[in-house]
């Protein structure tokens, strides 16, 4: 397979590309390079993801060089083509009706029955050529060009779990409910995405899908990790803290979960991995312990037993019992004490630490919630009053405070380091002319997916469409509009749109701590200089414990 060209996305990621065309042979050779990667289990590789025509890498840059990982990639590209052979699936479907709402449209634009629309797309084999959008969620094709009806001008707003539907030539079954444009033409009660099964996803590229029509399971559809109000523990923790009130928006988060990518989960975690690092080492917490992400107005937690309590990153009133706790020290917290949050002064997101951590079971591996996908503790939501929260066992304490802070909140807005890529060549040259001369907004309509910036547009090459391919946390996605989003930790793993540029890894803590209404400037730098930060970053983190 020759690339057209092996693209940088970030300084801890890289995306080999081949022809821009939905192809057999080229998904089978991308499905072949990522297995090829897998297998080589190069230290420091996080995730290997193929798509219909590419391959995207994640890697820890402190752990291995990008000019390594970029080595094994082209050895990947050049050898001989290894076939992976997948598995096929029988899932029964109930056309039309309730079940399928749209395949009254679907016949009328093949001038066909419903009944025979139904079995047009029933008596063909699909091919599943990559996951993404939601966790399990399996694109996959080719639908008989007679009944391939585009999506829906106006998405709707609520698309149950198991609906089978059409969008041109791709089929596809949601996991979850969820928003969606695709023609809904049935639905299955044969679950797509369990994560607590392994593997998680029913469906992987290079799997053969043959759908039957058949009357639907009445059994109702159910998605794993229903909402519960307590987070069981994986020790039998006997410490607990119950929430009183949840706050604005309060998750439980970890480092993420990586590893899991290929099958379209995010990897999610702390928006600010290095303010959730410095709370954890305050009270002597392994990095990866799981905190409380607070977002803007936090939340009142009573303590159920005695432990070592701190919290960092955004400035925000922390009072227990009403005496005020400093932000950046770790303080003793007695059984039946209140936490409450109060007024923010600066930054968005702080993290609330316990010894032992929050040590509710862990979901593919990690605690992180990731509330798209309704994944992690609690059934992937955030908190609700009423919660108990299981502590891990106590530790000695950490530091008794930080002085020097691996990053500054910047008030109002942030500066942000960016690498050209991943399809910058999809952009115009007055575009990074533009990227870098404009100071944008974070608008309302921002979220832990991302960040929908207004001030400015960035023009694309008119004309030029792309086929959905990966995503990258800090990549800047520039949609028909212009207006860019800033892609951030709950990222779909794949996605439609042009990214002109990527936030380096040592900024997107900044980016975590950005809010409503705070302005964001992007700067170009190099790999080595993306690559010095990231190194003065980690090791200011490292001389906190």
């Amino acid at each position: 397979m020759n690339p057209t060209r092996l693209r940088d996305a970030g300084d801890s990621a890289l995306l080999l590309e081949c022809d821009a065309v939905i192809d057999l042979e080229i998904n089978e050779r991308a499905i072949g390079v990522a297995a090829a990667m897998r297998r080589a289990a190069i230290e420091g590789v996080r995730d290997v993801v193929s798509t219909y025509r590419s391959v995207a890498v994640y890697f820890d840059p402190l752990t291995v060089g990008a000019e390594t990982v970029r080595a094994a990639l082209e050895r990947a590209a050049q050898a001989p083509p290894a076939r992976v052979e997948g598995k096929t699936v029988v899932i029964p479907v109930e056309y039309g009706g309730e079940a399928g709402p749209d395949l009254a449209d679907v016949a009328a634009f093949a001038g066909v029955s419903q009944q025979q629309a139904a079995a047009m797309h029933a008596s063909v084999p699909y091919r599943v050529f990559m996951l993404g959008f939601l966790p399990g969620f399996a694109y996959m094709g080719s639908v008989d060009e007679a009944i391939a009806m585009p999506r829906r001008s106006t998405p709707r707003l609520r698309v149950p779990a198991g609906s089978v539907g059409i969008a041109g030539r791709q089929t596809g079954i949601y996991p979850r409910e969820s928003p969606g444009g695709w023609r809904i033409i049935g639905r299955t009660a044969m679950p797509v995405f369990d994560g607590s099964r392994s593997p998680a996803a029913l469906l992987a590229p290079g799997d053969v899908v043959s759908f039957v029509p058949e009357k639907a399971d009445k059994v109702p559809y159910v998605v794993s990790g229903a909402s519960r109000t307590e987070a069981t523990g994986e020790t039998g923790a006997s410490r607990h803290v119950t929430v009183l009130r949840p706050g604005l928006f309060s998750t439980i988060q970890d480092a993420g979960r990586w590893g899991h990518q290929a099958s379209g989960v995010p990897v999610s975690g702390a928006l600010d991995r290095v303010s959730h690092r410095v709370a954890n080492a305050l009270v002597g917490n392994d990095a990866t312990a799981a905190t409380l992400e607070v977002t803007l107005v936090g939340p009142e937690i009573r303590m159920e037993a005695d432990a070592l309590v701190a919290f960092a990153g955004a400035d925000i009133d922390l009072r227990v019992d009403g005496a005020s706790i400093p932000i950046n020290r770790a303080v003793s917290c007695r059984s039946g004490s209140v936490l409450r949050f109060g007024e923010r002064r600066s930054g968005a997101r702080a993290y609330l630490a316990f010894d032992g951590g929050v040590a509710a079971d862990p979901v593919l591996g990690s605690r992180a919630t990731s509330v798209l996908c309704a994944l992690g503790p609690l059934g992937g939501r955030a908190l609700a009053a009423g919660d108990r929260l299981p502590l891990g066992p106590a530790t000695t304490g950490g530091p008794s405070r930080v002085i020097d802070l691996p990053h500054v909140r910047s008030a109002g807005g942030a500066r942000l380091r960016v690498l050209p890529g991943p399809q910058d060549d999809g952009f115009p040259a007055e575009a990074f002319a533009r990227l870098q001369g404009t100071r944008f907004t974070v608008t309302p309509q921002s979220d832990r997916m991302g960040y929908r910036l207004s001030g400015g547009r960035i023009p694309r090459i008119e004309g030029r469409e792309m086929i959905s391919d990966a995503t990258f946390t800090g990549a800047v996605q520039v949609p028909p509009s212009g207006e860019p989003i800033l892609l951030m930790a709950d990222r779909q793993t794949t996605g439609g749109y042009p990214q002109i540029a990527t936030v380096i890894t040592a900024d997107l803590p900044m980016a975590g701590q950005l809010a409503p209404g705070d302005w964001i400037e992007f700067q170009v730098c190099s790999r080595p200089e993306a690559l010095s930060a990231l190194v003065a970053q980690e090791g200011k983190l490292l001389a906190l414990r």
